[in-house]
Parts: structure tokens; sequence; C-alpha cells
């Protein structure tokens, strides 16, 4: 995992760079600071380095795709911006959130300014018309899905029946449709066929999925040092991730009840929490979410198959490994 982290930071290294030149023409200051805030608050960006490592990997220079890793990454902060306004997030990366900083008015424009700077970057490209097309519908249509995903998950909120199908809808489209944009851009960009653009899109949301199931595994199975949030807080939020989901399918009438009293609670105590982590550990929730998100990324080295041998490729089944070897 070292491995990966030291990777991701040299490669942050030359997004940034990318980033930064892109967003130094933006007047006023202020909006500018604003737009370049959470770039600089850091970020494992992994996004941005999928794009470019699967460039490589298709035979390609990881500098040809340079600018489309930028739009990637800008599409991602973008979206943060706006989550931390609708959610009323007092902090993001360890500082506080950019609508804490400059108020709503500017973090929605700072938002808004980030995703046309991500198509203006892809337009620009030096790369021939038909790949510049080709990587402007997948990032279209990524932060069609990111908007979905995230009306789904508001969607969810005071429902005890959401299914595993509509959950796994959710988390696809809200986190892993721009990390398979991400990869489907790097072999767009790198000149690859149809077929490896289709199969690294499908590499990408395998592992998109398991991040975020991941994550939810994290946050019962995790310390607060670890996960950098309280144990449970997502059983204190009563949000329906799959742990929850496959605990309620699985438990008794009683346990169910019990643990839905939990969930609606706004005020769960640590001891309800317990109990709650309890019952998923009583009827294998935790244990299938891992195996749901180690399935995921099991799919996902498969398809690598396709790739010709190289470092590149060989770093992607890390990343994949990765994805499920972080602690945070």
């Amino acid at each position: 995992m070292s491995d990966v982290t030291t990777l991701l930071n040299d490669y942050s290294k030359e997004i940034k760079g990318a980033i930064d030149e892109n967003l130094s023409t933006i007047i006023p200051n202020n909006l500018q600071e604003a737009s370049i805030y959470l770039t600089k608050a850091g970020g494992k960006m992994l996004r941005p380095t999928l794009t470019l490592i699967v460039s490589e990997a298709v035979g390609s220079n990881k500098k040809d795709s340079l600018n489309s890793a930028a739009a990637i990454e800008l599409i991602h902060t973008f979206s943060l911006i706006h989550d931390d306004i609708m959610d009323d997030d007092d902090v993001r990366r360890g500082v506080p959130a950019v609508h804490k900083v400059w108020g709503d008015d500017v973090a929605i424009l700072s938002g808004d300014t980030l995703f046309s700077k991500a198509f203006e970057l892809i337009i620009n490209s030096k790369k021939p018309p038909a790949q510049n097309n080709k990587a402007l519908a997948t990032v279209a249509d990524a932060c069609v899905q990111i908007c979905e995903g995230q009306a789904l998950d508001i969607s969810f909120e005071g429902r005890y029946d959401v299914k595993e199908e509509e959950y796994l809808e959710m988390i696809f489209k809200k986190t892993g449709a721009l990390i398979a944009a991400a990869t489907k851009v790097g072999s767009i960009m790198g000149g690859a066929d149809d077929e490896v653009n289709s199969i690294m899109y499908e590499y990408g949301k395998l592992i998109g999925l398991a991040f975020q199931i991941q994550d939810d595994y994290l946050d019962v199975i995790g310390d607060e040092e670890s996960i950098g949030k309280p144990a449970g807080s997502d059983i204190a939020k009563g949000k329906m991730t799959l742990l929850a989901i496959k605990a309620l399918e699985e438990a008794s009438p009683e346990d169910s009840e019990k643990l839905l009293k939990i969930l609606k609670d706004e005020a769960s105590s640590k001891d309800d929490i317990d109990t709650a982590i309890n019952l998923f550990e009583k009827y294998g929730s935790i244990q299938y979410a891992r195996d749901v998100a180690l399935g995921n990324v099991k799919d996902a080295k498969e398809l690598l198959k396709i790739l010709p041998d190289s470092e590149a490729k060989q770093t992607l089944f890390s990343i994949a490994d990765f994805v499920l070897e972080r602690h945070s």
C-alpha cells in the first residue's frame, strides 16, 4: 500500500501543476482562491492518477493525458464543493469547507467555474477531435450520473426499505461513475480502441463500487484515529449502507425492529451504535459487505488481462488492491 501512496503523491504533483496553471487566470481573486482551495488542501487524487496510468497502460505518454486528468480532478472537486453546501458540512480535507470560508454564493460559483474549466481543458487537448469528443461525452455522462446519484442519496433519507440493487446503483452514480470515467478517458486519450475503452470503464466502475463499500465497512470496523471520524457514524446518521440493508434483510422481526429504532434515532448513544454493530455481526452483513468489495476488485483485476504487460498494468493491479487495503 505504501508504494501506491507514494505513486499517488508523485502523480498528484504533476496534476496539481496543471490545475494551478489553468486556474491562474480566473478573476476576481476571491473566486480564484475559492476554486483552487481544496486542491491545495490535499486529497489522494486517485481519479486523475488512474487517468494517467491507464493512458500509459494502453501505450501512450502520460503527459498527453495530463490536462484530461486535471479535468477529472476538477469535476471531482466541483462535486465536493456542492455536496458540502447541500449537507452544510463544516470541514473538508481537514480544512474549513469552501462555503464556510467564502460563503455559499462564491462557493457555488467556484464549483461552476471548476465544472466549466474541466470541459475547457478537454476541448483544448491536442488530441484528434474524435478522441476529444469521446472524452467529452464520457465526462458529461459522468456528471449527469453524479447528479442522479446525489438525488438518489437524498431520496433515501428517512427510507428504511432501500434494496441492495437501489443502493448499488446510487453509490455507482455518486462515487463510481467518475472513477469509471477517469479510467475510460485515460484509455481514450491513450488512443485505445472502443473495446479497450469499454473494458477500462468497467474496471473503473468495479473499483469505484469497491471503494465506497470499503468505506461502509471501515465505518464499523475502523477506529476514529484511522478513519478520521467516530466509528459507527453512518449508523448514528441513520444511513442505509450495504451493511444495514443486508442486516435488515436477514434479521428476525425482533432484531429488525431493534435495528430500525437505532437507525431512526437522531440521538443514538454509543451503546446503541455498539448494539447495531453487534447485529451486523450476528447476521453476517459486515463480512457480506467485505465479500462484495473483494469480488468487485477480483473482477476488476480480471479485466486487466486485455492490456499488454507493462509497469503501468501492474500498477492498475496494485491500485485495485489498494482500494481494499487502505484504512481511511
